[in-house]
């Protein structure tokens, strides 16, 4: 029974590029939806502003 090699275990080229694009595709949509909570946030609250001025 014999090891197998370091290079062996070594995942190929094309992994650790598939690996690679999912990591970024996951970060960007990660950082849009976090752009777009931020951005409903504002509106919501500028828009509360608005109905209180218009109310007063």
């Amino acid at each position: 029974m014999t090891t197998p090699s370091v290079s062996e275990l070594a995942l190929p080229s094309t992994t650790t590029l598939l690996a690679g694009l999912a990591s970024a595709l996951l970060l960007f949509v990660t950082v849009g939806v976090i752009y777009l909570s931020t951005v409903e946030w504002r509106d919501r609250r500028r828009r509360k502003a608005q109905e209180a001025r218009s109310r007063s």
